[in-house]
């Protein structure tokens, strides 16, 4: 699989990423974001978060999301991230997140969160019945990125508006506070394969865990039976595979498998379609699909599985990254707070 690569030399860059733990990763998160993640811990430093925070701007049952979020270490463990390598842990184990989200508060305007098109769609019709923390938790993204001075985050492309937010946010605390290039201005990284992966039951619907039909998504959990299930029964077209990428313009649901045969492939579309070009989806094209996906996700499930059965450990590496992020992340705090003009500390 094609890795992403920095446009220069990576000694002086960091990445700061996280996944929320608030339901069974899938498919799009895999090749969206935990590939990026074991690519990118060889290249640069590397901070892969647990981000416990967010998930509590909508309901979470205490010990669900406890679970859930040793469930995230595991696949990121599993999926061949180094916790010796990159620091993974839970956001609410580093408190100096929610300290400087409170700073950056108050350098926000509210201007720019009224803009947030995510908090429109989450919200729906009743935006009062909203949490607080759902309309703010972009600011709290911006503290998670900029707490490490991270340079990069791997994004998907439903997170540019918000990583514009923490570009904002810098520019104007460097601005506001007299303290040129403190924070930097964070670059998305959203090159490369698999950054869109969508439902399997609609091609114009990007895969998510929100999604009420289990249908719409391969989970990293599902076993090869219930990946070829889903793979069978994924929507399509009456019209064979195209031979060409031009013709593939207007079928999203044929582009999307193709895509996602591509991605796992360490192929193009075009090379995937020189092979199955022509051909109609269920003979062959969808049984090769169903056998990439089982060839590839079972190794990661199955060490889920593995690591799930100890908590214990999955709690005491975490613990471990948490340290480690607190290391970077203190002094980073203290001179934020001392540019602020508090005096604790001093």
């Amino acid at each position: 699989m094609t890795e992403p690569a920095f446009p220069v030399a990576t000694g002086e860059h960091r990445v700061f990423s996280g996944v929320q733990p608030s339901g069974a990763l899938h498919l799009g998160n895999y090749l969206g974001a935990l590939v990026k993640f074991v690519a990118l811990q060889h290249q640069t430093q590397c901070l892969y978060c647990v981000v416990d925070l967010h998930a509590i701007t909508a309901w979470q049952a205490p010990k669900t999301l406890a679970a859930q979020t040793r469930e995230i270490a595991a696949a990121y463990f599993a999926a061949g991230v180094d916790p010796a390598e990159a620091i993974v842990f839970a956001q609410s184990a580093v408190p100096e997140h929610s300290e400087l989200a409170w700073i950056f508060n108050c350098v926000a305007r509210l201007g720019w969160l009224d803009r947030m098109t995510q908090f429109k769609e989450k919200s729906g019709k009743h935006k009062e019945r909203a949490s607080v923390g759902l309309y703010t938790y972009p600011v709290l993204q911006a503290a998670d990125i900029l707490l490490y001075k991270a340079t990069h985050v791997p994004v998907g492309e439903d997170q540019k508006q918000h990583l514009e937010l923490t570009r904002d946010i810098a520019a104007k605390f460097n601005h506001d506070f007299d303290a040129p290039g403190f924070f930097p201005l964070t670059e998305a990284l959203i090159e490369g394969p698999g950054a869109r992966i969508m439902s399997l039951r609609d091609g114009a619907a990007k895969m998510s865990k929100s999604d009420p039909s289990d249908q719409s998504r391969i989970n990293l959990t599902d076993d090869a039976d219930t990946i070829a299930s889903k793979i069978r029964r994924a929507k399509t077209d009456p019209l064979p595979l195209p031979e060409s990428v031009d013709d593939l313009k207007g079928r999203p649901e044929a582009d999307n498998l193709v895509g996602i045969f591509a991605a796992l492939s360490g192929q193009t579309k075009a090379q995937v379609l020189a092979s199955y070009g022509g051909q109609g989806f269920g003979q062959i094209f969808k049984p090769a699909l169903a056998d990439l996906l089982v060839e590839r996700l079972a190794p990661v499930s199955a060490e889920m599985r593995r690591l799930m059965a100890d908590p214990a450990e999955i709690d005491r590496t975490l613990a471990a990254g948490a340290q480690r992020a607190r290391a970077l992340a203190e002094p980073i705090l203290a001179e934020t707070k001392r540019i602020v003009g508090f005096t604790a500390g001093r």
